[in-house]
């Protein structure tokens, strides 16, 4: 199998599963109870927080445990939103963002906020000006992925985190789901207020996450019940998660500074490779993060090359998973202002620290012999 979907979820770390059994064999108390075996789990539960944070460089008491990239994004873009709506209820956000930062901020609008979806260039890239442009006296978040899920774009975070820094009303909220372990980010001091990370994308299991909050920062929680994670998201904790979470955090850290040189060889190649085909279109631009290629192939409909790679036990993917079974064209793509032949034929690759020179060379042969066949029966 040679699997390229690594943006959709990756495989879970031996040594991140192994974390998650022993944790859920061992401390099964929960963490809340007030015996002392809830204690034990209480103490691991605040020592994964420590270890989360330090790895972060922020403060335990800026980590929420989530249950992944969805939930820390919409209770950020919510939680902000209902505690903060007396000083505005203007939000900032683009037009690329993944369906959970686009469909909260609709379901906000639904409520009376006002949203600026700002425009993103030919590469997947917003504008500094716009987003200087489009603050106003009543705003009160802007908030932006670090890279775009099916382009690989990176957005200039840190410079929208030092202008919204002159805004103390202002609340400035990043989606680094796909940019965790693979590009840096500076958290504190860097006027990122709240940032969305995902365990699953990081080799750990799925329903674990992050959501990282200023400590000056107040939300409006979600769900009540008993106070859990400082008050933010009740509910008996996933320790067994957190743990486990911690552990794939510190392993892609680890990949991150050793093994990143190995992420842009790749990518090189496959760019290369990708670019020799006839046919096909290359829509990531070259500045972009080094996991994700995005290409289109128009004229064939990316379903069908799927499957012809899918029989070779070869596994890509159209758009992001959130989105790949709505409609055909490329909502991304599309706000790039690329034209309707590549909007609804692209296809993505997503790659790990784990993928080899050989298995996209094979990837690449196979993808070729796949245009060729169905060119040929359309011809």
């Amino acid at each position: 199998m040679i699997y390229l979907d690594n943006s959709a979820t990756t495989k879970p770390h031996p040594e991140v599963l192994k974390s998650f059994q022993q944790v859920s064999e061992t401390f099964f108390a929960n963490p809340s109870s007030i015996h002392q075996f809830g204690g034990e789990a209480e103490k691991l539960l605040m020592k994964a927080r420590e270890q989360v944070a330090q790895l972060l460089h922020v403060d335990s008491g800026e980590i929420i445990f989530t249950s992944g990239g969805t939930e820390g994004n919409n209770t950020a873009l919510k939680g902000i939103a209902l505690q903060h709506h007396e000083r505005g209820k203007h939000i900032i956000t683009t037009e690329i963002e993944h369906p959970s930062v686009l469909e909260t901020c609709q379901s906000l609008e639904k409520l009376g906020f006002e949203v600026t979806y700002l425009p993103v260039n030919q590469n997947g890239v917003v504008s500094i000006t716009d987003v200087k442009e489009a603050i106003r006296n009543d705003t009160i978040l802007i908030t932006v992925m670090h890279v775009n899920n099916e382009l690989g774009s990176i957005q200039p975070v840190e410079e929208i985190g030092q202008i919204a820094k002159q805004y103390p009303k202002l609340m400035f909220h990043v989606d680094d789901v796909q940019g965790l372990g693979k590009l840096p980010l500076q958290l504190a001091e860097s006027g990122i207020d709240l940032c969305t990370m995902s365990g699953h994308k990081i080799h750990g299991v799925k329903g674990t996450g992050i959501l990282y909050v200023n400590k000056h920062v107040r939300l409006f929680p979600l769900i009540h019940g008993g106070n859990q994670e400082h008050a933010v998201r009740s509910g008996t904790e996933n320790l067994a998660g957190a743990v486990s979470l911690a552990k794939a955090l510190r392993l892609i850290m680890v990949k991150q500074k050793n093994d990143a040189t190995k992420l842009y060889k790749l990518n090189k190649y496959l760019r290369s490779e990708l670019g020799k085909l006839n046919g096909v279109i290359i829509n990531t631009p070259e500045q972009a993060a080094p996991h994700i290629i995005n290409f289109s192939v128009p004229g064939l409909k990316p379903e069908v090359l799927i499957h012809m790679l899918g029989e070779q036990e070869i596994y890509i993917s159209t758009k992001s998973a959130c989105s790949s079974k709505l409609t055909d064209e490329s909502k991304i793509l599309a706000a790039c202002d690329l034209d309707k032949a590549r909007t609804t034929s692209a296809l993505r690759i997503s790659i790990s620290y784990d993928t080899t020179m050989e298995e996209l060379a094979t990837f690449v042969k196979t993808l070729d012999n796949a245009i060729k066949q169905l060119k040929e029966v359309l011809e």
